[in-house]
């Protein structure tokens, strides 16, 4: 690895379904820092369906901010640094646009290889669109039919802990031999097996010839009670960009670019948040979430382990027609202020579905947005709470377990006229306990240094350290059945210049203390009323705290939030909130 005083400069390309980033760092002052971002519409779907347009606008966009030239005449990278200071040192790429991976699933027990095979799945932009498991009552030959039928781009085989049964498993293995001989040589899927590790030879023998890449891991299942997703999330990644190569034009000179070393924008977020799991500890917990115009994604780390679901229904992009499946009008137009008609809801909808780089146009435009995003966000935390792990933090079930730090990213976030819109996007959708703190990723940053990571594994955690995210508030968020209205919580404030003030939070409020960034201070919070803010019912904290761009925000709004049933109420309340936070 290159020292941090003469470390490369990195080109850091972001591949997504809406918009494409060229991301440079470089060391400045003996440190590696975020210079600048260029980004373009991407150009992975009709009419282009070719990335490279979107690729290259990206970078020229670049060029006009730094300065500085990263391709030539010919429009091709400059892969060295020449002596007219053009060009990059080293190149790191991450991509998510592209349709959902179809994958087809097969294990053994539905409650335990199939479960974990289908975990491995969500990891990524991807449909399960067919599962095979001992207990399938279908006939072998229907097994097939459904497999053809659905035409996948992957199958995941998984089944059988190491040194178990083989059978059955050998089983399921010529059921999809004798599918995928009977597809067309260019619709052969991918193949990933992370089954018992005993097969391995023979899964090769039998389908290595009748796929258009098959990968070996380690077993994602080693034993009933245990689960390791590493090792096949990243045969996983490596199989996605070989689909992705087939699929989108342009993909294959990426990754070339990049070396071979092309990611999943997901799996680059999830490397970070990893990453930063290890250096805060592991009794705590940290969540990052992208709303995306392909997905909403979740990547959750605690205990040095990574949860990443990826939710492609909920994306707000041109599948974002699909949320309406998964939630109403009724209950997207609750977040808004205004008089918006059902229609207008509708109508704002399918056009963003039509037109998916287009930004809102007027106010309403943007309630609308903003109240999609919620909604998206709300069911993809609600869905991934059902199956965190046992032993992440939580004051009550059914809430979101308390986690030290949020991440947040995604371009109805970050692309917020103000910071206080961002973080009331999260406070309303998210609805955290305890006390945390919101980071948001403006650049959407994460995916580039999760890719660079690979490279020199000090640039992220400089970048992070360097002012390239922007720190929202500090959120205390109690939880109390006291009656509206009542005290439950009072928060104390010592400042550097030893001014104390203190804020009592009502049961049902939301109050803003100011403490700008670069500023610390002491934080006394007594709850009252017996509120719990992570430590007990009652108990009180001291803690020092990082000013931020809103300083520390006290929501004892309720959780679950009260969004009140009378509408007139409901809108006021809405108005309130946005005025406190500073719109």
């Amino acid at each position: 690895m290159a020292s941090v005083i003469e470390g490369d400069s990195v080109l850091a390309i972001d591949v997504g379904s809406a918009s494409t980033r060229a991301m440079l760092f470089d060391v400045v002052e003996g440190r590696y820092r975020f210079i600048a971002i260029g980004q373009s519409p991407s150009t992975a779907h009709a009419p282009f369906n070719d990335i490279s347009a979107g690729v290259v606008e990206a970078i020229e966009k670049l060029q006009e901010t730094t300065g500085k030239t990263f391709i030539d005449a010919d429009q091709r990278l400059i892969t060295s640094i020449q002596e007219d200071g053009s060009g990059v040192e080293t190149i790191s790429t991450s991509i998510s646009a592209g349709a959902a991976l179809k994958i087809v699933i097969a294990g053994l027990l539905s409650d335990v290889s199939l479960e974990s095979a289908k975990n491995l799945a969500e990891s990524t932009y991807a449909r399960v669109v067919e599962s095979l498991s001992l207990n399938d009552p279908r006939k072998a030959e229907e097994q097939i039919d459904a497999i053809l039928k659905a035409d996948p781009d992957l199958i995941i085989i998984a089944g059988g802990t190491d040194q178990g049964a083989s059978q059955s498993l050998q089983k399921l293995i010529e059921i999809i031999g004798l599918a995928c001989y009977l597809m067309p040589d260019d619709k052969r899927p991918a193949i990933i097996f992370a089954g018992n590790q005993e097969k391995d030879d023979e899964v090769r023998d039998l389908l290595e010839p009748l796929s258009s890449n098959l990968q070996t891991t380690s077993n994602i299942r080693p034993s009933i009670t245990t689960e390791d997703l590493g090792p096949a999330r990243a045969a996983l990644a490596r199989a996605f960009v070989g689909i992705r190569k087939k699929q989108i034009p342009g993909v294959e000179e990426l990754d070339m670019w990049a070396g071979g070393r092309a990611l999943p924008s997901v799996f680059a977020e999830g490397r970070i948040i990893h990453l930063l799991s290890k250096l805060y500890g592991p009794e705590k917990a940290l969540l990052s979430v992208n709303l995306g115009a392909s997905a909403a994604t979740l990547s959750i780390g605690f205990n040095n382990c990574l949860q990443t679901k990826v939710y492609p229904h909920l994306g707000l992009g041109e599948g974002i027609s699909e949320l309406l499946q998964h939630t109403s009008i009724e209950n997207i137009a609750r977040w808004l202020s205004n008089d918006a008609p059902h229609q207008q809801i509708s109508d704002y909808i399918y056009t963003k579905a039509l037109y998916p780089n287009s930004i809102p146009a007027t106010e309403e435009d943007l309630q609308i947005e903003q109240a999609l995003g919620r909604e998206a966000l709300r069911i993809a935390i609600e869905t991934a709470r059902q199956e965190l792990p046992d032993d992440v933090p939580v004051i009550k079930k059914n809430l979101l377990p308390l986690f030290e730090i949020i991440l947040a990213g995604g371009s109805i976030i970050s692309n917020a006229p103000t910071y206080g819109q961002s973080l009331l996007i999260l406070l309303d959708a998210l609805q955290p306990t305890g006390t945390s703190t919101l980071i948001l990723d403006q650049n959407n940053l994460l995916p580039a240094l999760g890719t660079a990571a690979e490279i020199n594994s000090i640039l992220p955690v400089q970048a992070l350290e360097s002012g390239a995210f922007v720190n929202l508030a500090t959120a205390v968020s109690p939880l109390s059945s006291a009656r509206y209205g009542a005290n439950i919580l009072k928060a104390s404030i010592k400042r550097a210049d030893g001014s104390i003030s203190t804020t009592v939070l009502k049961q049902g409020g939301f109050e803003v203390i100011p403490l700008k960034a670069g500023q610390v201070a002491d934080l006394n919070l007594q709850p009252q009323n017996r509120a719990n803010i992570g430590y007990g019912p009652g108990r009180k904290i001291a803690m020092k705290v990082g000013g931020s761009a809103l300083g520390i925000v006290l929501d004892g709004r309720g959780r679950p939030l009260d969004l009140q049933s009378d509408d007139n109420r409901r809108k006021e309340l809405i108005k309130k909130w946005l005025w406190t936070v500073g719109d």
